[in-house]
């Protein structure tokens, strides 16, 4: 017997999906609330109790052993930006994470003038 609207079949293999409210516990915001582009990595206490986190904040330690953004981890994980961003802000929070916001975001959270004029002059000499 399957759920309801499960896949059936010798090929068809049962997934179980969460709804992403389930992961956040309904927020849109952590209390750490970091940009997407903000690289994040796993610390030593993230390492030690990595074993023993929920199977969302387990890849997320797994993939974070090299530095990630945000966004990067977002779409390795397959995992909707917002619900990635409020995980890591939780995980940063409890000292699971390091995060860092790179350096051409400003007070105004606006990417600095010369860095659009050199993604732009890259962009050109493609």
């Amino acid at each position: 017997m399957t759920p309801a609207g499960a896949p059936e079949g010798p090929d068809a293999t049962p997934a179980m999906r969460v709804r992403s409210y389930v992961l956040t516990g309904g927020r849109t915001r952590s209390a750490t609330d970091l940009p997407f582009e903000t690289l994040v990595k796993v610390t030593e206490r993230g390492r030690l109790l990595g074993p023993r986190l929920t199977l969302e904040r387990k890849e997320i330690v797994g993939r974070a052993e090299e530095t990630l953004s945000i966004a990067e981890l977002s779409a390795h994980l397959h995992m909707p930006l917002g619900v990635c961003r409020v995980i890591v802000g939780d995980m940063t929070a409890e000292g699971l994470l390091t995060a860092s916001t790179p350096q051409h975001i400003g007070a105004d959270d606006r990417p600095d003038l010369s860095l659009l004029e050199r993604v732009l002059d890259g962009l050109q000499a493609l």
